[in-house]
């Protein structure tokens, strides 16, 4: 019998106002998104004050920032109680503690009573509770548990999307824009159910159109949860899965019948599987809500992981008909969150391997960790170091400045610096730099110290060392005796090595045996014995070391079969030592100087700490040995360079031109006839300097202060007893680091030198004048034929001019002509004649601008009638435009002429070939102009050339040996220079060059000549 029309029309409202309730309940996740609490439950309590017929709907959050839980009721207009009072009454019927609260009861109010349908917000309540309250006395029914389960569900997931958005920002864009389409399409999809749900009551009369209805909705129903941002499911109380959603299987590529039952299982991660599994287990087992993370495989094989939530569905009665599930995908989280952790990690990765020691600290100054490098050195776990146990491994004699120094710190805020000491694993000390900063908030407090500890204990001996050997250093420098020396070095290495006990032997280099034994610590009767020792052999450790230039370790001389029968060994024994080591003292050039001995009292060998300070004993041991012997070596040069000064009459002085501070040797006191007992003074030496040398030495003095770097010049010297002394200087200019100028010189008494070279040119004088009177007869023939020829032609033309003036008429013009003839034949007649006293008399050379082709012009003429009679070929190639050279032309005629003598000589004995001579002259580059004869003769005699240039060396057996000396003082008195070399044929070449003359080079000349005159060493 089918049910009434009207019945199955209220059925039919009664489904649909259920619909719309469920698709409202369902959005509000979605629709509360980015929404503070309090605003979701207030939506939540508005939704269900529409959806049920109740007095009053109650919600109590516990998920906020306030300290205490906010209140939110919504009630109708039967209802007389208030927020407070409902809130009161509650707590006073169910008790304090919402987690007991039953799921359903019944509160007296006035003369009636109100049924209660209590729902935890959260898996276990954590968010908050949520009590509805209604007259009816079939609250709730079915229904109105189901509408409020599900709101309580959706209200949860709204609220815990709450309270993870802060853990989520990330995700915050991507997800509120996607609620935001999803709602937008649920609103859409709503608002078409709305009409859809409006037209099918314009037709409900029917009841094939209610049932299509029905159908409709619960297709749009379905639509809705598969459109849903999540993975929904549904599940059996016995966990056996009834539904997916539809963006669940596409995501899992499972079919629907797939996904039934535990086939769900395959798409966990393998990992992931039993724990997941385990959880569900528990879950169902108590019936509460709860989550888990999990991974799950995507269609295309690849894992994400999601948050998968679980809340069961009661009856009326409390029992669990039905789980509902939700994923959410949280792979973009979880990525983040073990980026972070993987970034935490890697830091502490950092901090441990940091050399050194770092910890963190309260901003009290209480230790909060420290990293493993601190933990292994000080042998403290992490326990030890947070309870405050760090400090007892500072040093106890740093333990009240370092404390002192902490809470200063903390106080002020400024950073912690100090060194202090801390004690390691094993029980020893070691230095410390220890620096802590304070990390401050936002509003400049102190939140934490950091802090890290460098171990500079190395640093620290290394100082120790260092000022050690500074001070060793300084007495070296200081000139201490080498035997202090080396017994502050025993000393040294003795504390810097404790148990041992230094010896050093030093040697004595003549006779090869230990000369004497410096060691301040052991006993006399041990090392006075070893004084005498020699060095040879193979018995004694210090001589195989000095002999060999290795160092000689032993460890236990007892035991050492090297030392059975060496004299050593029972000495060493005797005094209670066991371990000697023997190292060689060598100089740079790698010469033994002495040795340095360690010994201690049980066998031992050096540790590399202990080699060190051998290397460094040895080596400032060789500096002071080197610095004694090199002190006593130059006091002895010291003592040969005076008596060399002395007997080279050579003495040396400092002048210091800033300061005109002025330093001299004892040799150049003598010299000069200074008191030595007082400092000189620049007035001393001016008032003893010639006073025609004042204007010199002042030129040298003022080169000098500007700096120029070598000086050479020679000045002369008044004594009291009006004596003078030639003194001839030598020096440099030196710029010192401070960039003052000091000039360093070397000053010899060249007197008796000066007079010897004056004697030496007097003779020289004298000897050329000879040369020049021995040429006379050769050339007696040569000289009449010249005059002969202009006599001749003044008798022939004063005849001629009589005969004219004797003429009727006279002939006037050609007795003026004869005698113009008869004064140009005399002039030349005078010409000879001047030129013939000119080179045999003894008159001072004149410097002037001499045309050397003329020259030689003219000594080819006085000598062409003797080069004729030798049956010599004279040829000439003279220079054009050839520039004049400064010189005597008388003195450089000579040379010319004897150059021109000397080659006919050599070919006087010649028959096999030409007699012939060349005579050149031509420019040089250098300013100077070049005169060459060559001949065809002889060549050099036996001994070569080297000797052709000295005085009396002749190869003629008729010479006298004294034309080219004579020849060559000459032009080097021109400042020019004379030589002879070998042709590639027969013959040699003579050549002599001398500078061309200019208008300065005169000037000198003439002050040269000007000082000779005066006897002026300036030069």
């Amino acid at each position: 019998m089918e049910p009434p029309v009207e019945t199955s029309w209220e059925e039919n409202q009664r489904l649909k106002r259920s619909m719309n309730d469920l698709v409202s309940l369902l959005a509000l996740p979605a629709i509360c998104v980015g929404e503070d609490p309090v605003h979701i439950a207030s939506t939540l309590l508005d939704v269900l004050s529409a959806m049920l017929p109740v007095d009053f709907v109650y919600a109590r959050l516990f998920d906020t920032d306030g300290a205490c839980p906010n209140e939110i009721v919504r009630v109708g207009q039967a209802c007389a109680l208030g927020m407070s009072e409902i809130g009161k009454a509650l707590d006073h019927l169910l008790g304090e503690t919402e987690s007991n609260w039953p799921s359903s009861a019944r509160m007296d109010v006035g003369v009636g009573g109100v049924f209660l349908a209590v729902a935890r917000l959260g898996l276990e309540g954590e968010a908050g509770v949520l009590v509805v309250g209604s007259a009816k006395a079939d609250f709730p029914s079915q229904s109105d548990q189901l509408l409020l389960s599900v709101a309580a569900n959706q209200a949860s997931i709204a609220l815990q999307g709450a309270r993870q958005a802060r853990d989520q920002n990330r995700l915050a864009k991507e997800l509120d824009q996607r609620v935001t389409e999803r709602t937008s399409e649920l609103v859409a999809a709503n608002r078409t159910l709305m009409l859809e749900i409006e037209e099918r009551r314009r037709t409900e009369e029917a009841l094939r159109e209610s049932k299509e209805a029905l159908a409709t909705s619960r297709h749009d129903l379905q639509l809705i949860v598969d459109t849903i941002p999540a993975f929904a499911w549904l599940t059996r109380p016995d966990g056996y899965v009834e539904f997916f959603s539809q963006h669940y299987l596409d995501y899992a590529g499972l079919s629907a019948e797939q996904s039934q039952g535990w086939g769900w299982t395959a798409i966990m991660h393998p990992d992931d599987l039993d724990e997941l599994t385990a959880k569900w287990q528990a879950l169902m087992i108590a019936g509460v809500p709860g989550e888990a993370e999990a991974r799950v495989r995507r269609s295309d094989g690849t894992y994400r992981w999601f948050l998968i939530r679980a809340n069961p569905s009661r009856d009326e009665y409390g029992k669990i008909i039905k789980w509902y599930g939700a994923n959410t995908d949280i792979d973009e989280r979880k990525r983040a969150e073990e980026k972070v952790i993987d970034a935490e990690r890697e830091l502490q990765r950092m901090i441990d391997g940091i050399p050194a020691l770092v910890g963190a600290f309260r901003a009290d100054g209480s230790q909060i960790s420290s990293n493993k490098r601190g933990r292994v050195f000080t042998g403290l776990s992490s326990e030890d170091i947070a309870n405050g146990g760090w400090r007892n491994r500072i040093h106890p004699e740093d333990v009240e400045a370092e404390e002192n120094k902490w809470l200063e710190c903390i106080a002020t805020g400024e950073p912690f610096e100090l060194e202090y000491r801390v004690q390691a694993a094993d029980g020893t000390y070691r230095w410390h730099m220890a620096r802590r900063i304070p990390i401050r908030d936002d509003a400049g407090k102190v939140m934490r110290w950091y802090g890290v500890s460098h171990d500079i204990d190395g640093r620290k001996q290394a100082e120790a060392f260092l000022a050690g050997e500074k001070r060793l250093l300084e007495m070296i420098a200081s000139g201490s005796s080498l035997r202090d020396v080396l017994s502050a070095l025993c000393t040294f290495v003795e504390e810097a090595a404790p148990d041992c006990f230094c010896d050093v032997h030093m040697f004595d280099q003549d006779s090869l045996t230990i000369a004497y034994a410096v060691a301040p610590s052991l006993p006399s009767a041990y090392s006075d014995p070893i004084a005498g020792t020699p060095l040879s052999g193979d018995l004694l450790p210090c001589g195989i070391a000095a002999v060999e230039k290795v160092q000689v370790v032993t460890e236990d001389i007892e035991r050492d079969p090297r030392w059975y029968n060496s004299p050593v060994r029972s000495h060493v024994l005797r005094h209670g030592y066991r371990s000697v080591w023997s190292t060689p003292v060598c100089s740079k050039e790698g010469r033994v100087l002495a040795t340095f001995c360690i010994i201690q009292r049980k066998p031992s060998s050096p540790s590399p700490h202990q080699q060190d300070l051998i290397a460094h004993a040895t080596q400032i041991a060789s500096i002071a040995i080197e610095r004694s012997l090199t002190e006593a070596a130059l006091r002895r040069t010291e003592t040969l360079l005076s008596e060399a000064q002395r007997l080279s009459s050579t003495g040396a002085f400092s002048w210091r031109v800033d300061t005109d501070e002025i330093a001299f040797s004892e040799e150049l006191y003598r010299i000069f006839e200074f008191d030595p007992a007082h400092p000189v003074t620049m007035n001393q030496i001016l008032d003893r300097i010639h006073p025609d040398d004042i204007p010199s030495l002042s030129t040298h003095m003022a080169r000098v202060r500007a700096g120029e770097g070598n000086l050479g010049y020679e000045i002369r010297i008044r004594m009291p007893d009006h004596s003078v002394k030639f003194l001839r200087t030598f020096g440099r200019v030196v710029r010192r680091q401070d960039d003052r100028l000091e000039c360093l010189a070397a000053v010899q008494d060249v007197t008796e030198y000066r007079r010897a070279e004056e004697a030496l040119g007097k003779a020289r004088t004298e000897l050329a004048h000879v040369s020049k009177v021995s040429s006379l007869g050769t050339l007696t023939a040569s000289i009449a034929h010249e005059v002969n020829q202009p006599l001749s032609g003044i008798v022939t033309n004063a005849s001629t001019c009589l005969r004219m003036l004797a003429a009727n008429p006279p002939n006037i013009d050609g007795a003026l002509e004869t005698a113009r003839r008869t004064i140009r034949d005399g002039n030349l007649a005078a010409d000879v004649i001047a030129r013939l006293r000119a080179l045999f008399s003894k008159r001072a050379p004149i410097i002037e601008a001499v045309d050397l082709n003329e020259a030689v012009r003219e000594v080819l003429a006085l000598s062409s009638g003797d080069i004729r009679d030798s049956r010599v070929v004279l040829q000439s190639q003279l220079a054009e435009g050839l520039p004049h050279v400064a010189g005597d032309r008388v003195q450089l005629q000579q040379v010319i002429m004897n150059l021109l003598r000397n080659a006919a000589d050599a070919m006087s004995e010649i028959e096999d070939r030409p007699r012939q001579v060349m005579i050149r002259t031509e420019p040089e580059a250098n300013g100077h102009v070049r005169l060459s004869v060559q001949d065809t003769g002889t060549g050099f005699g036996p001994d070569g050339s080297h000797r052709l240039f000295e005085a009396f060396y002749t190869t003629k057996s008729d010479g006298m040996g004294i034309g080219l000396s004579i020849s060559r003082s000459i032009i080097d008195s021109h400042c020019g220079r004379l030589w002879a070399a070998a042709n590639d044929g027969p013959g040699v070449t003579f050549s002599f060059s001398v500078p061309e003359f200019s208008a300065a080079l005169l000037m000198q000349d003439m002050d040269v000549a000007h000082n000779d005159k005066k006897s002026v060493g300036v030069r």
